[in-house]
């Protein structure tokens, strides 16, 4: 391969890595979310979505939360973002203030979503631990790079 082909290769990839990131910085700022797509990495919510399915996600305010919505959190002791769906809104009272809580459950599990240990909350999660919902889903395209993290232990 000639001097010229390889700057050309270069080149390509270096406008693309600038392309990728510049979209994910866009899709940030105009979805109002720091992580605007999540792969799915279990099959909890199938049959709506499976494993390897790429999200794309809008930040959401807690009071704009429907039951039906299918939402991400994240727990204190888990790798991934959790992806299910709104199944009750509850208000509770913490510290003599009303806060929404959610009763979030994947479609494909038997029961809801526990709550988070060590809050004030019983069996829903707080509102302010919600970080998006699901706008539309792009099927099996983060497949590759879910099983290359997996496989070099990314993450």
């Amino acid at each position: 391969m000639e001097l010229k082909e390889w700057k050309e290769d270069i080149a390509w990839i270096v406008i693309t890595i600038i392309l990728v990131l510049a979209l994910h910085t866009a899709l940030k700022f105009a979805l109002h979310t720091n992580s605007p797509l999540v792969i799915v990495v279990s099959g909890s919510m199938e049959p709506v979505f499976y494993r390897g399915d790429v999200v794309l996600l809008e930040g959401v305010s807690p009071q704009d939360i429907k039951v039906g919505d299918v939402v991400v959190y994240k727990r204190p002791y888990t790798r991934y973002p959790i992806i299910h769906r709104v199944r009750g809104i509850e208000k509770i009272n913490v510290d003599g203030k009303q806060k929404l809580c959610f009763v979030i459950q994947g479609d494909n599990n038997p029961v809801p979503d526990p709550g988070l240990v060590g809050s004030p909350y019983l069996d829903c999660i707080p509102g302010d631990v919600i970080e998006a919902k699901a706008l539309l889903v792009f099927p099996k395209i983060g497949l590759i790079p879910l099983e290359v993290r997996e496989k070099l232990s990314l993450g």
